[in-house]
């Protein structure tokens, strides 16, 4: 069970300028909070060592770099090969989220891939891992909201 972290004012809006723009100066930020720039890193460095900032990176645009075809996979699997399974979904380059469900299927999967070509041979690779009973592709028409921030309450 993971234990939430209580967090103040200033923590929270510290994180909702960071989701906003990673690179903002200290300076900046000091003066958008009314604390010190030494306040700032303390806060940052308290934050990432309780894994509240899990990471600080560029949110690159998918089609821009040829990974535009977006589709959702359903899965279903053999109960005792459950935890293989997800192992070896992990270990494909081209699966960039995986949910372990409740329901009729076991895990969901996003995934991007640059062409219809690549689409079929990932799901072919992912049909082929011992432990999956059958999969259920939906093809992403388009994306409507997706979201990296995080509502901080």
């Amino acid at each position: 069970m993971v234990v939430r972290t209580e967090l103040d004012r200033i923590d929270k809006k510290l994180l909702e300028l960071l989701q906003k723009d990673a690179k903002t100066p200290y300076s900046k930020l000091s003066k958008e909070l009314g604390v010190s720039e030494a306040t700032i890193h303390l806060r940052i460095k308290r934050l990432r060592e309780r894994g509240v900032i899990k990471a600080f990176q560029a949110i690159v645009d998918p089609e821009k770099v040829g990974k535009g075809i977006v589709a959702i996979i359903a899965i279903t699997a053999d109960p005792k090969k459950f935890n293989e399974v997800l192992e070896q979904l992990k270990e494909l380059e081209d699966v960039y989220e995986i949910y372990d469900v409740t329901g009729e299927y076991y895990a969901i999967l996003k995934i991007r891939v640059g062409s219809r070509e690549e689409l079929a041979r990932l799901l072919d690779k992912i049909g082929s891992i011992d432990g999956i009973l059958s999969t259920r592709t939906m093809y992403v028409l388009r994306t409507i909201k997706e979201e990296t921030r995080i509502k901080i309450s």
